[in-house]
Order: C-alpha cells, then sequence, then structure tokens
C-alpha cells in the first residue's frame, strides 16, 4: 500500500516548493510560479487553487504584502477571489443539503459573494485567462439568483479557452440535478465538450464524471450502504455505461499518457469507475499510475470516505487481503 499524498499539488514539484517559500513570507514565490505556467491556462489555475488553499483565513499575511504591493495585479487578485471562494467552501462543509445547517449556508452565501465581487474585477482586469472566470462561475454556487448569468460567464471562458478543464468540470458540477439542473442538462454538457474536444484533453473524460455524478444522486445520495454500492456497480456495470467508459479512454489517451495538470484527478474517476465495474487488472493499473495521489473526494460518494474508498479498492485491485 502506497503512503497516500492528499496534496492538492498533486505532482507539481515547483508549487509545492514555491507554496512553501510564500507561506513564509515571500509572495513573491507564489506571482512567479504563477508566472511561470504562462498561457497553459489549466496549470496556471491548478497553481492558483493550490495557493489560495494555503492562504488563511484573514487572507494572509503573503497575499495581503502582495495586493498591498500591486492592488491592480489581475493574478492577485484572482487569487484573492479563489482564497475567498476556498473560504466559502470550508465554510458550507462537504454534507448534503440536510445535514448542512442555516448558519452553514449563510456563510458560504456571503463569502461566494464576496469571492464574486473579486471574480468579476479579475475578469475586468484580464483579456484572455479563463481562470477568473471559472472562479466567478464557482462563486455562482452560493446564490440560485445568479443562474441566469451562469451562460453569459461559461460563453466569455469559452471563448478564452475552448477547453478549459476547470471550467467545464464546474458547469457540468452546476449542471447537475444535486444542484441548479438535471441528469439530462448534466449529461449533454459533458457529452457535448467531450464530443468536440481535440484527443488528449481532460475534458473528454467528463461524460465518466456524470456518470458518477449520477450514480451518486440515484443510488447514494445522503447515505453509504452494502445495498447502495451494490446499486451503484450494477448501474457501472450496463453496457452502454461501459462502452461509453472505454471511448472516454481511449479518446483521453490516444495521443499517449494524458500530462495535463488535472490527469491525476481523471486517474481517480477512472480508478473509481473501473472498481465499480469489477475490472480489477484495468484498475490495478491505473493504481499504477496514480502512485499515492488519492486526489478525488468521488470516492467518498460510493465508499464513505476518500481514504478508505481508495485504501479498500487499491487492495482489491492488487489482491491484498
Amino acid at each position: 500500500m502506497p503512503v497516500l499524498d492528499r496534496d492538492r499539488a498533486l505532482d507539481d514539484h515547483d508549487l509545492r516548493f514555491m507554496r512553501a517559500r510564500a507561506v513564509a513570507g515571500d509572495w513573491t514565490a507564489a506571482r512567479d510560479v504563477i508566472a511561470a505556467a504562462g498561457v497553459g491556462w489549466e496549470r496556471r489555475g491548478h497553481r492558483i487553487w493550490v495557493l489560495a488553499e494555503a492562504a488563511p483565513d484573514n487572507a494572509g499575511e503573503w497575499l495581503d504584502a502582495w495586493l498591498s504591493a500591486t492592488p491592480d495585479d489581475p493574478t492577485a487578485v484572482t487569487l484573492y477571489a479563489a482564497a475567498l471562494s476556498e473560504r466559502a467552501g470550508r465554510a458550507r462543509g462537504a454534507a448534503p443539503a440536510a445535514r448542512t445547517s442555516q448558519d452553514q449556508f449563510r456563510s458560504f452565501g456571503e463569502l461566494s459573494a464576496q469571492a464574486r465581487v473579486q471574480a468579476q474585477r479579475a475578469v475586468t482586469l484580464t483579456a484572455d485567462d479563463p481562470v477568473p472566470c471559472n472562479i466567478l462561475l464557482g462563486s455562482m454556487f452560493g446564490d440560485a439568483e445568479h443562474r441566469g448569468a451562469f451562460r453569459e460567464v461559461l460563453a466569455e471562458a469559452k471563448r478564452r479557452d475552448r477547453f478549459d478543464f476547470e471550467v467545464h468540470s464546474t458547469a457540468v458540477t452546476f449542471l447537475c440535478e444535486k444542484w441548479f439542473g438535471s441528469h439530462d442538462a448534466m449529461f449533454a454538457a459533458a457529452r457535448e465538450t467531450a464530443s468536440e474536444a481535440p484527443p488528449g484533453t481532460g475534458v473528454t473524460m467528463l461524460p465518466l464524471l456524470a456518470h458518477l455524478e449520477y450514480a451518486m444522486r440515484q443510488y447514494s445520495w445522503g447515505k453509504v450502504s452494502t445495498s447502495a454500492l451494490v446499486d451503484c456497480r450494477r448501474y457501472f456495470r450496463r453496457p452502454d455505461v461501459q462502452r461509453e467508459l472505454d471511448e472516454c479512454v481511449t479518446k483521453w489517451r490516444s495521443p499517449g499518457s494524458p500530462t495535463h495538470a488535472k490527469a491525476l484527478i481523471c486517474e481517480n474517476w477512472l480508478a473509481i469507475a473501473y472498481a465499480l465495474s469489477g475490472r480489477r487488472e484495468e484498475c490495478k493499473a491505473v493504481f499504477e499510475r496514480i502512485g499515492p495521489h488519492a486526489a478525488s473526494h468521488i470516492w467518498s460518494y460510493f465508499f464513505g470516505s476518500t481514504i478508505g474508498g481508495f485504501t479498500a479498492n487499491w487492495a482489491w485491485a492488487n489482491r491484498v487481503r
């Protein structure tokens, strides 16, 4: 069993090193590691979100120092918006709505509103970067009244980067039944994007995300039980689901091993799908590529917790009793 690594930086070792420098007080390290991503928008967004998580609830001395030094720096404003969005997510918690208090919802809404203001400012300060658009989309989860603006912001994000992984995964989540859409809307968004995207891009795996969200909502919503897991496994073993799973993987991996910033997230989705499908050998091969990176909360949808689901299915794939 590998020693698990839950660090959201994943295999970006430059990010890990520069984050440590930033947290120690050198805000220029955060600026420089984001700048090094250039117009690799997925890598840029990944680094911004990880650094946002590292900012304490008061924004953090290093981020405050950056904003004081260059208050109109679009990267600093984008990072501040992401930090507020991270705070909103922590305030709400990960429990279903029925187990979330009114105080949690209120804090989630207030912090999401603050994130929305800063994200909108970052959007106006940039011309081509889709990351502020994605943060703005994420802030709309805090208030259903903003659903009308969602498609407008999504269209602008697509103009900036047609197949940005974070933008489209946010859209699929927003349109799923547990938030503001339906199963049909979710699958339509995922499939349209995946069909149009070039081979090797992360968005070609979005139909798999839709299947995972569907199975959770239909069979495991608000519960984790043996009977729910049986139903989820039955769903994933349907021929039509298996066919679409294989189509996604073929298109995603056809140019070679994926190297995009969130490849390990997609690998975790794939390990979950193969585990639910009973495809042990394929699951084992995916775990070998994943290594120690238990990188998706979706394990908890079906197995109770991310760590518990990851370790139990690693043991199953590797025939460890």
